[in-house]
């Protein structure tokens, strides 16, 4: 679903990183822990998104966890 990105946050935790979607209120959702690598490039696209204020297309898995990320 194409989105705007309302917040990101991460922690020192590995594979901790979050994105708060704004389509239909989806709120906070966690990035899927997949891969370390992975878990890092969606969630540097979800900032890339959000810093230049552009809509990402976001991919949820069945557990509403983030498993991709475009923009």
């Amino acid at each position: 679903m194409w989105t705007q990105i309302n917040q990101t946050y991460a922690t020192h935790h590995g594979q901790n990183a979050w994105g708060n979607l704004a389509a239909n209120s989806t709120g906070w959702r966690k990035i899927g822990p997949n891969a370390p690598d992975g878990v890092t490039n969606v969630f540097l696209m979800l900032v890339a998104a959000k810093a230049s204020n552009k809509q990402a297309y976001v991919v949820q898995d069945s557990n509403n966890q983030i498993t991709a990320a475009y923009f």
